[in-house]
């Protein structure tokens, strides 16, 4: 049975979250996803959970790293200078390879910059923030459905990988009030995890950790967790078309500017006009090898995000000189204009 509701994007990530068996939440309060802190404060003792406002975001992240590696489904989330701070528990939580959920809902930045929505972290979530040679599996929501859909998504990819899952949103998403359809019929059903931490009367003990003094250790430890990217790479890259079968020009973009980029694209196409939309929904890891394919028969890509240019990065390396591609970035808060994405991709089009 599943039933709809109408929700705000960040209220439909926290309930995705319990759904898929979320019992252990940790975070600090910090806009635009306090209603994401608030609506587990009430919900997950109702599910039998536990939530803690922590004394800080490095507390929270650190708090995840616990109960994850005692085999619970945990979860934190943040806005952008708190996702900054809890950076080396991310990089813990990787080396440690344990599977765990959060969210960055972005706002403008950098420092505490602003409350807007933004895209600046994309270089951090991808590329990674903290210490190390390490990724997570990033997921990029434009809708509340999306938001709840990527909760559960997170931790099943999370889970089958060990590793921790991120979902980078922004403000709009998060704030905005759209239908959803909530899934009162998922059973979650995690994997047997016997590397956790849960006493160990009768086996070996298990060992978790993130530092090695001996002299192979922190290679051998990058070596399996390399291995496990490629698996990744292989094995989970995510990404949506729209109207790229005959397009001359193609957009490209994620979250929010992928929703504006649709909108512009539909109204072109009724002019005739040839264009689409590329939207990469896992931003680790990226869809190359499909953007290289489509660079080989279209003029030129357009890139539209919510920063200086960021994404714009890695659909150059896919492109590999294949199209021209351009930029169009709006930072520190701004939003892509439809107008200005029009007359950009009918400039493309000449």
């Amino acid at each position: 049975m599943s039933k709809r509701m109408l929700m705000k994007g960040n209220i439909a990530l926290a309930e995705g979250a319990v759904i898929a068996g979320c019992r252990y939440y940790f975070g600090y309060p910090i806009t635009p996803q306090n209603e994401i802190p608030e609506y587990m404060a009430s919900r997950l003792p109702e599910a039998g959970g536990v939530f803690v406002q922590a004394e800080s975001e490095v507390a929270s992240v650190n708090m995840v790293l616990g109960a994850a590696s005692a085999g619970a489904r945990a979860m934190t989330t943040t806005s952008s200078p708190g996702f900054s701070l809890m950076q080396e528990g991310v990089s813990y939580l990787a080396a440690c390879h344990l599977p765990c959920l959060m969210a960055n809902v972005q706002r403008g930045g950098p420092g505490l910059g602003n409350i807007a929505a933004s895209q600046a972290d994309y270089f951090q979530a991808v590329k990674g923030g903290g210490h190390g040679d390490y990724h997570l599996i990033v997921l990029a929501p434009n809708s509340p459905q999306e938001m709840m859909d990527f909760a559960i998504l997170g931790y099943e990819l999370a889970d089958t990988y060990r590793i921790p899952s991120l979902i980078l949103s922004d403000g709009v998403i998060g704030l905005m009030m759209e239908s959803v359809t909530v899934r009162d019929d998922y059973v979650p059903k995690p994997p047997a995890k016997p590397w956790a931490l849960t006493g160990c009367k009768g086996r070996e003990k298990n060992v978790i950790r993130s530092l090695w003094l001996d002299e192979d250790g922190v290679i051998i430890n990058n070596n399996k967790l390399q291995a496990k990217y490629r698996e990744i790479e292989k094995n989970e890259i995510r990404y949506e078309e729209y109207m790229t079968e005959d397009a001359d020009v193609i957009a490209v973009a994620y979250g929010m500017p992928s929703r504006i980029a649709r909108t512009v694209v539909e109204s072109m196409r009724v002019e005739g006009l040839k264009v689409g939309v590329f939207r990469p929904i896992t931003l680790y890891p990226f869809p190359y090898q499909r953007l290289a394919d489509l660079a080989s028969r279209v003029k030129s890509m357009l890139v539209v995000e919510m920063s200086a240019g960021q994404m714009v990065e890695d659909v150059r390396l896919a492109v590999n000189g294949k199209a021209p591609v351009e930029l169009y970035g709006t930072p520190g808060g701004a939003f892509p204009e439809e107008a200005e994405v029009y007359r950009r991709l009918k400039s493309l089009l000449k």
